[in-house]
């Protein structure tokens, strides 16, 4: 009580901006013309997987949700996802490289990516809750801890599986440590990178129901309201629908990494 008390309100002005891009973003989806979001969606999933039976689905899918009433929520949806995502790669990518380089650093940071994957997603809510209260950015923080181990993981595996004697040509043709990881390491290792921000959009997504509790808009919370109400039709129904989402995002990043 006395940290949050002390502290609280800084801790809340840090996380300001992330939160107003979350706004910003979720009110650009809701709010444009959804056959434009459609059509952005659709080439999304064509630059990603150059598949014009995947992008055929992808709009068709968007357009069922939409026709069933669920758009709204859907966007909100896609927006905490997006974002969640987004901070996950900007902050597990360079934890990965670090774990990757350094095995006094790997040795440090598995035991908390273990424990971040054990932990039931419940207790993640308890100090989140206790230090920024019910809103948008706990939740989006209970998201992010509970999706982030994926990326951190495939990204160390991915620099470490690098073939030694690519290595030793980049050594002998003079490349720097910074040349070597940025074009050399890196680029081999994006396709298992990749996997594990597929890993993540999935982990994301299944944290949607749970982040709805602390005030989380989205899909999530009518499944809530249908638990709490039995309403078992409204509660499939929406269900379907992040099951959807996540089949489209997991094809989508899936073929992007392939191609990788």
């Amino acid at each position: 009580k006395n940290f949050s008390r002390e502290y609280g309100d800084s801790i809340e002005s840090f996380f300001d901006p992330l939160l107003y891009f979350l706004i910003w973003l979720e009110k650009l989806l809701v709010s444009s013309p959804w056959p434009v979001v459609i059509g952005v969606f659709g080439l999304l999933a064509w630059i990603g997987s150059r598949s014009i039976k995947l992008v055929i689905g992808t709009m068709v899918c968007f357009l069922v949700i939409g026709y069933f009433g669920m758009w709204k929520n859907c966007m909100a949806t896609v927006a905490i996802i997006s974002v969640s995502t987004l901070v996950c790669i900007v902050v597990g990518i360079p934890i990965g490289i670090l774990m990757s380089k350094s095995r006094r650093a790997e040795r440090a940071i598995l035991p908390v990516l273990d424990m971040m994957q054990t932990i039931p997603s419940f207790v993640y809510l308890i100090p989140i809750i206790m230090l920024l209260g019910i809103g948008k950015v706990p939740g989006l923080l209970a998201v992010c801890i509970y999706a982030l181990p994926p990326v951190v993981r495939l990204t160390n595996l991915g620099i470490r599986e690098v073939d030694k004697e690519t290595l030793e040509a980049a050594d002998a043709f003079g490349a720097t440590k910074k040349q070597k990881l940025f074009q050399v390491q890196l680029p081999l290792a994006l396709p298992t990178i990749f996997a594990g921000i597929n890993q993540t959009i999935m982990m994301a997504l299944a944290m949607v129901i749970i982040a709805s509790m602390i005030g989380v808009k989205g899909l999530g919370q009518p499944v809530l309201q249908s638990i709490y109400n039995q309403y078992f039709t409204k509660g499939v129904l929406y269900g379907l629908a992040i099951v959807i989402v996540a089949i489209v995002f997991d094809r989508v990043s899936q073929s992007y990494g392939q191609r990788i």
